[in-house]
């Protein structure tokens, strides 16, 4: 049998029990979940998964920090990576003068293709899957794919450009 409260106690709204504290302190966890823990994206779009970009009209990378993905254009092709090093999550650096990726905390090395070179790294960067629309490429930044678990998955993540005069006098 519980305690009787104090009569100062007894209608007081913190003396409403155990259950109504604990359906308050879960409450506010899922609030919290949902404020703080939310990735950003979810946060700024609210469930909106894809995001457009412009074709490059030169080979090249474009990191978009907002929507962490790194958006590159190389040899006739269209990749889209998650921004985080799949070593430990630092957000990669394209190095424009070397034409690769490098992470600035264990110094892992990518070829634009986010093939594995060198480093702490042990697999390639995570590709997203992305599709061509006109003159624009539409990153499903909810589907990532990591080549160790998703082999197909990793290899499909392109976008062909047709061959131009100019690839053709390389």
């Amino acid at each position: 049998m519980p305690a009787a409260l104090p009569p100062d106690c007894a209608e007081c709204p913190l003396a409403s029990g155990r259950r109504s504290f604990l359906h308050t302190a879960a409450r506010a966890a899922g609030a919290f979940a949902v404020l703080v823990l939310v990735p950003r994206r979810a946060a700024a779009g609210w469930g909106v998964a894809t995001q457009r970009y412009a074709i490059p009209a030169t080979d090249g990378a474009t990191i978009d920090r907002d929507n962490q993905v790194i958006l590159v254009r190389w040899m006739n092709a269209i990749y889209a990576f998650a921004l985080s090093c799949p070593h430990q999550n630092t957000a990669l650096r394209w190095d424009a003068a070397d034409g690769r990726f490098q992470c600035p905390k264990h110094h892992s090395k990518y070829q634009p293709d986010g093939t594995f070179i060198s480093g702490r790294a042990t697999r390639n960067m995570d590709r997203l899957s992305l599709t061509r629309e006109g003159d624009a490429v539409v990153v499903d930044v909810d589907a990532l794919h990591k080549s160790t678990e998703d082999a197909a998955g990793w290899v499909a993540a392109v976008v062909h450009l047709p061959a131009t005069a100019a690839d053709s006098a390389r």
